[in-house]
């Protein structure tokens, strides 16, 4: 089972490689390390599990988190409010291989909280600015060829982890000197 201890610190250089593209068939191991993301950010989100395993709770999470430099990532989304009970919570699964937006909206947002990442063990003051909504273009576990809308906290989640197989980490985009920077032009969410 995967722990957060198991999950690259933003210190560990691997983080900063720029993830290479898959060849499909997805190996066993591509495949095995799938379901172990998505095991973890389901599990991380339930508050008996996340407790009971020490899990950080994360909504998503890129290959390169793990060490492994390809081009894929998961998100979990739950569907429920999150105050619901563990066994009634709904939860919708992403798998995206190869990712890329093809398209975006003009407006920005940001999270009003400041954005976290599983890799980033420290609060982080500061504005990042995302598109409002994206379209994502890649692939699934089995090669279809598959393309995903995302707006608001999910499109969020999606350009953090692309962001991540790129080698940049959500605090990159704040601003040293000035951390909240453009706020008054984003809309905060």
């Amino acid at each position: 089972m995967l722990k957060t201890k198991d999950i690259l610190d933003e210190k560990d250089k691997r983080l900063r490689l720029i993830s290479k593209e898959v060849q499909f068939p997805l190996t066993k191991k591509d495949q095995e390390l799938i379901d172990t993301m998505i095991q973890y950010l389901h599990d991380s989100q339930i508050n008996e599990l996340s407790e009971k395993y020490d899990l950080r709770p994360g909504m998503g999470m890129s290959a390169i988190q793990l060490g492994v430099a390809k081009r894929y990532f998961v998100v979990v989304n739950e569907l429920t409010d999150p105050e619901t009970e563990d066994d009634q919570k709904e939860f919708e699964t992403y798998v995206l291989v190869n990712p890329k937006i093809i398209s975006n909206s003009m407006e920005q947002i940001y999270v009003t909280e400041g954005e976290g990442c599983l890799s980033v063990n420290r609060p982080v003051d500061g504005i990042v600015p995302r598109y409002a909504r994206v379209t994502m273009e890649g692939y699934d576990r089995d090669g279809n060829k598959i393309q995903v809308r995302a707006r608001e906290e999910l499109a969020i989640c999606f350009q953090h982890e692309l962001d991540h197989l790129n080698g940049i980490l959500f605090t990159d985009h704040i601003d040293p000197k000035n951390p909240f920077k453009g706020k008054d032009q984003m809309r905060g969410i």
